[in-house]
């Protein structure tokens, strides 16, 4: 838009300096004889003539376009065809200055284009997290307060030539764990080999409606007994939260899961929901969890113990409950799933500083005041 405009200007300019040149010359020429004049007109006729057999089309800018236009408009018909260009043209090159002055700038249609420095900072995470896609970029950057549709943050990324991140898709809820998520939590083990070849397990619990994780506790031996403690620290936990639990989904491993498990919830009004056998999209947000915890830490680190394990679930856990988007939560993480977040427009990335996670296998972004 702007070299339109700037461009229609250098052609004004143009035309009014070679206007000027040419009413000079008028004014020359009707001040001299008449003999003299007659000679010249003669002479610069034969000119012409010679020129002509010499170039076959003339390149013409928009300022002599501009003066042939408007001299031709001073001679009748019979005159115009000493004009080295045919007529019609004459007359549609005067008509197209009249439609370039009377016509009205035009806005820009679509959606407004992306700040640079909003370009420059989705380049900035997509090649420092190579594992991250476009929505994990876009919910990185609503952390911050800078709104972006994840369309646009793939047609940067495409415009600079950087590869898509590998698509990660899980399983749908069905509507009745939607319509009791506010009340529903669930529960699971899952297991880390050790450098030396020891497995150890992880019980963890999550609330749906916040997708809140809680690690309980790291153990060798998930033995009933050990198990049914967790369950009462968990209860311990659950009794400050202003909206009750309801529902624990768990799965039927009766080795771990035993009645006096579920007595303990049982004491508190919590039903236990079994999963069916074979089936852990009955239990998919757990699923997620687990799948989460290892792409994002547990697959990228050697653990050498237990309290190695306990100390990296403990930092990657406040990671993924106070910092980490969610896409069910509008890209907020869990702790943050009643505040409201300003949208930035425009933001410059010397602004928006990186905290390292466990060592820098993680980043996590914050805008500073």
């Amino acid at each position: 838009m702007h070299g339109a405009n700037g461009e229609d200007a250098s052609m004004a300019f143009s035309f009014l300096y070679l206007a000027f040149v040419r009413v000079v010359q008028l004014v020359r020429l009707m001040c001299r004889a008449q003999d003299d004049l007659a000679i010249e007109v003669v002479m610069l006729r034969h000119e012409v003539s010679v020129l002509r057999r010499q170039v076959a089309r003339p390149a013409l800018r928009p300022a002599d376009r501009a003066v042939l236009a408007g001299l031709s408009r001073l001679l009748s018909r019979a005159r115009r065809g000493r004009f080295f260009v045919q007529p019609a043209t004459l007359l549609a090159w005067h008509r197209d200055l009249v439609r370039r002055r009377s016509s009205y700038p035009q806005r820009r249609s679509g959606r407004p284009p992306v700040a640079t420095s909003t370009a420059t900072l989705v380049v900035r995470l997509a090649r420092e997290n190579p594992t991250w896609g476009y929505r994990r970029i876009c919910g990185e950057l609503a952390t911050v307060g800078i709104v972006i549709a994840p369309s646009s943050v793939w047609a940067i990324l495409k415009r600079r030539g950087i590869d898509p991140a590998p698509r990660r898709s899980g399983p749908t809820w069905t509507e009745f764990l939607r319509a009791q998520a506010k009340g529903l939590s669930a529960c699971d083990f899952f297991h880390v080999d050790t450098v030396l070849l020891r497995r150890l397990y992880v019980l963890f619990f999550v609330e749906h409606d916040t997708r809140r994780v809680h690690i309980a506790e790291v153990t060798a031996n998930p033995v009933s007994g050990w198990v049914t403690q967790q369950a009462r620290n968990l209860c311990f936990d659950l009794a400050e939260r202003t909206t009750p639990a309801k529902f624990l989904i768990r799965d039927r491993d009766t080795t771990k899961f035993t009645l006096s498990f579920d007595a303990v919830f049982a004491s508190e009004g919590i039903r236990i929901i079994k999963t069916p056998v074979r089936a852990p999209r009955a239990n998919a947000i757990a699923e997620r969890v687990v799948g989460t915890i290892r792409r994002e830490c547990l697959d990228r680190l050697l653990i050498l113990g237990r309290r190695h394990l306990e100390a990296v679930l403990s930092e990657y856990v406040d990671h993924y409950n106070r910092h980490r988007p969610h896409r069910a939560l509008g890209q907020r993480s869990p702790s943050a799933v009643t505040e409201t977040i300003v949208p930035i427009t425009d933001t410059d990335p010397e602004d928006v500083r990186r905290t390292e996670v466990l060592g820098g296998l993680i980043h996590e972004y914050r805008l500073v005041a």
